[in-house]
């Protein structure tokens, strides 16, 4: 899923590039609405964590292997603008220090796992939570369900900037094809990792849930 220098043409790069950094700067102005000084550390927790994981990879099909991305799993835990920042500054280290990502590409692969991806987790996570019980078991099941899905949506974002600058010989129908059904069968494996992982933390130490924190009910102080 990390697009590497030349996949995309310039014009194209430099395009998506400044919305990442439009989108980038909303997440570092809003951030701090969803932050305080005993969640703040979960955040960095949270790029940790995702930035070891994306290291294992697990196969898919016909040879190809898969990663978590990690937008779902950050918006749960910490929302949606701290996890945007996250995963931006894991795809910044990646494509720096470990050359996963090429570093013109580096705005095309921002928009797509830490913008597109964090917003369609955060869309369907708000949306299923609203149809399922008001408990703590279903932050884990809406958090799998916004993975599944935010996965494929992220991948036809590339397709879509594949169509627009693709510098390959491959036609733009056949990319999104084969990056659409190969990015949900590793939207399944996001699922499944999202969902063990928010079930693990939310058993524990529920309070430091963004997505479970935004549901729970507040106290009302009533005076005589």
């Amino acid at each position: 899923m990390h697009i590497p220098d030349g996949f995309i043409n310039i014009p194209t790069s430099a395009s998506f590039g400044l919305l990442a950094v439009a989108g980038t700067a909303v997440a570092l102005k809003k951030a701090r609405t969803e932050l305080d000084d005993r969640t703040a550390p979960m955040a960095g927790l949270t790029a940790v964590f995702i930035f070891a994981v994306q290291m294992l990879n697990f196969p898919v099909a016909a040879g190809t292997s898969g990663h978590l991305l990690g937008g779902a799993l950050a918006t749960v835990l910490v929302g949606p603008y701290a996890a945007s920042l996250a995963v931006t500054v894991v795809l910044g280290v990646q494509a720096l220090l470990f050359a996963d990502g090429g570093l013109s590409a580096l705005g095309l692969n921002i928009f797509n796992l830490s913008i597109i991806a964090v917003l369609a987790s955060q869309f369907v996570f708000v949306t299923i939570k609203k149809i399922m019980p008001k408990t703590r078991g279903s932050i884990p099941v809406a958090a799998a369900i916004a993975a599944l899905i935010a996965v494929p949506v992220s991948a036809s974002a590339f397709a879509l900037q594949y169509a627009v600058g693709g510098t390959g010989t491959a036609p733009a129908s056949t990319v999104f094809a084969a990056m659409f059904s190969t990015h949900v069968l590793i939207g399944i494996g996001e699922a499944l990792i999202t969902m063990v992982t928010v079930s693990a933390i939310i058993s524990t130490r529920s309070d430091l849930v963004y997505g479970w924190r935004q549901e729970k009910p507040k106290l009302a102080v009533k005076t005589a």
